[in-house]
């Protein structure tokens, strides 16, 4: 994709300059065209599902008390989302019976991010903004959802307000608390998610598209081509490692919500 990207964009529209990567780069319809087309991002994420669960289940089938080194892996890997997010967050009274949606979460953010380098995909999903709103939804209704469930609908918005403020600032704090649970996490979430995933893709595809132009210019910007071709190749591995860390952050940052709600005190 990226390399298509790179043909597409060497040139302006009046054919004589460099045109820089845009939002366009994410639109890639295709069946249909408009609000209902079925995207490319779309089928790479029903694929990463099959993919994800066909591991698992191979992973997982021959189970013995000495690991292979696949079964290794795998207890590696849902120990982090198990210990290292789920149990330090949530606290070990409460946190196993949302280990399988933070493990889901964590697993499927990190793959799809993980497209965006991997080829033939080179196109994270959660590059296009419908993706991350819908795991914030997920985390939000789990979230309420545990905490009305847990004090009752008027105790979760009293459990808002932290414990020990003196009575005449509560009227203050709670609808900041309110615009904090309702508005603010969720669109952060969401955001934070997309914004990393799109620029950083943006980025790649401008240091190729660029090292494309410069191949195509006189002798000085030929030697400049290595360089920006270098420079893309940084930041695929930077790229990479950006996208684990926001999956582990969003699935961190869900964890901690679900703590705040299902938490003894605020």
């Amino acid at each position: 994709m990226i390399l298509a990207s790179a043909q597409q964009l060497p040139m302006a529209s009046g054919g004589d300059g460099f045109t820089a990567p845009g939002s366009e780069i994410f639109w890639l319809p295709l069946i249909g065209d408009g609000e209902w087309a079925i995207t490319e991002q779309m089928v790479w994420g029903g694929i990463s599902v099959i993919l994800i669960c066909a591991a698992l289940i191979a992973l997982t089938r021959n189970v013995s008390i000495v690991p292979s080194k696949g079964q290794f892996l795998f207890e590696g890997f849902y120990n982090f989302a198990r210990n290292g997010i789920a149990r330090d967050m949530i606290g070990s009274k409460h946190f196993m019976r949302f280990v399988p949606l933070l493990f889901s979460i964590f697993t499927l953010i990190l793959f799809n991010n993980w497209f965006g380098v991997l080829p033939p995909v080179m196109n994270p999903t959660f590059g296009r903004i419908g993706f991350p709103i819908a795991a914030t939804i997920v985390v939000y209704i789990v979230y309420h959802w545990v905490g009305i469930k847990r004090y009752g609908f008027g105790g979760y918005f009293a459990h808002m307000i932290p414990a020990g403020l003196p009575g005449w600032i509560k009227p203050i704090i709670f609808p900041l608390e309110l615009i904090t649970y309702f508005i603010t996490r969720p669109l952060t979430l969401a955001l934070r998610l997309f914004g990393n995933m799109f620029a950083g893709h943006i980025l790649i595809v401008l240091f190729v598209s660029a090292g494309a132009y410069f191949l195509t210019e006189g002798v000085l910007f030929k030697l400049l081509a290595v360089p920006t071709f270098l420079m893309a190749g940084v930041m695929w591995v930077f790229e990479a490692l950006i996208q684990a860390l926001q999956a582990y952050v969003f699935t961190l940052l869900a964890a901690s919500y679900i703590a705040g709600a299902v938490a003894e005190d605020h």
